[in-house]
């Protein structure tokens, strides 16, 4: 992108960062298509935040434009606002699972976790344990090994990149590698969904 700023001046350039760290947003860009691609279009989403420019060049006694200033600063991205985390659950007595479904796919049982309104929404620390529970009350059966993994996976990491995806897609066929695998795995520890 380039403007001009008065006539005959040279092109004033400006340089967007990518906020966030390469990981986390690769872990981002990747994450969009978590679960079956047939229910939701895949989400793009990245941060750009427009670098801070030096003041403009002022012309030199001769007329003509004085060279631009170098380059200062690092290389690191600039950082927005942090998301405030409440004290208080602003969603207590609402539920934050619709339904669960359970289907047969090609790699294995699957179950679909259908979050309400609330449950896309609420950021209240104690809500993943309570969204868990409503999990567990509706399919007993998905207690297993690495399943609440993929589910806070998918709380914490899926609904923030592709916040309308309809369902959040767990498997007990996955392997129970840790919360920090899963997430490397991107939700999908043993492989992507077929």
């Amino acid at each position: 992108m380039a403007t001009i700023g008065r006539e005959g001046a040279r092109p004033m350039r400006r340089r967007w960062i990518l906020a966030g760290s390469p990981p986390a947003l690769a872990l981002a860009l990747v994450l969009t298509g978590c679960g079956a691609a047939e229910e939701s279009a895949p989400v793009v989403v990245s941060s750009l935040t427009l670098a801070p420019q030096p003041a403009p060049a002022a012309a030199s006694a001769t007329g003509s434009p004085a060279p631009a200033p170098a380059p200062t600063g690092s290389a690191a991205p600039i950082a927005g606002p942090s998301p405030s985390v409440p004290t208080v659950d602003p969603y207590p007595d609402q539920p934050l699972i619709d339904h669960t479904e359970w289907t047969d796919e090609i790699d294995g049982r699957r179950l679909h976790v259908y979050p309400t309104e609330a449950g896309r929404k609420d950021t209240f620390p104690a809500a993943l344990d309570r969204a868990w529970q409503e999990v567990r009350a509706d399919a007993p059966d998905a207690d297993t090994p690495g399943m609440f993994d993929q589910f806070r996976c998918h709380w914490e990491w899926a609904r923030v990149v592709a916040p309308d995806k309809p369902s959040w897609n767990l498997e007990p066929w996955r392997p129970a590698v840790g919360y920090d695998a899963t997430v490397s795995a991107l939700c999908n520890p043993g492989g992507p969904e077929r």
